[in-house]
């Protein structure tokens, strides 16, 4: 089976490190993995998304036209991306930058006020690991101790945010445990 998921939000969001982190850590787990990153010339405050699919067979495509799942930062793109997301999928919703609910009533919504928890740790630029955490626990695609460990990876030439970000992922496995409320 193959699972695709498509991470969206502005430039600068760290959607395309998040989708990286999640392949990488499936890529660690023998699981067949695909990443495709899209983003604007712009990049910085420009549109950016990116598709991971993860399987247990050889993926043909990384183009997912219906995803299980979808991750928006913000609010342009919920609008464009709700309607990609399969019939009983799920989207997770940065709720500190979206004020709207999606208009889909059949699928579930998973809202996470993602950059103001990250405010509150003292690293607004880690948001993106706290809609991971809450990701990774709710979906159980991959286990969080392979995300940890591909945070680690990821970020090996900058140790000094290695610790925020795997906090901000454990916080964001926390607020998915105890408090996220599916709309």
């Amino acid at each position: 089976m193959i699972i695709k998921t498509i991470f969206a939000g502005f430039g600068g969001q760290g959607v395309l490190s998040m989708g990286y982190i999640l392949a990488l850590a499936a890529m660690h787990e023998g699981s067949e993995v695909t990443y495709l990153p899209a983003y604007g010339a712009e990049v910085r405050g420009g549109a950016a998304n990116c598709t991971v699919s993860v399987g247990d067979e050889e993926i043909a495509s990384p183009i997912a036209s219906e995803p299980e799942f979808v991750v928006v930062m913000n609010k342009p793109s919920l609008l464009r991306f709700q309607n990609h997301v399969q019939a009983g999928g799920e989207i997770f919703v940065n709720s500190s930058m979206i004020d709207i609910e999606p208009s889909r009533k059949d699928i579930t919504v998973h809202s996470i006020p993602a950059t103001e928890m990250a405010e509150e740790l003292g690293e607004v630029r880690a948001a993106n690991m706290v809609m991971l955490g809450a990701f990774v626990k709710k979906t159980r695609l991959i286990s969080a101790e392979s995300v940890e460990g591909a945070i680690e990876e990821f970020f090996s030439n900058k140790k000094k945010v290695i610790a925020i970000n795997k906090e901000a992922f454990r916080i964001g496995i926390r607020y998915a445990e105890n408090n996220d409320k599916d709309i």
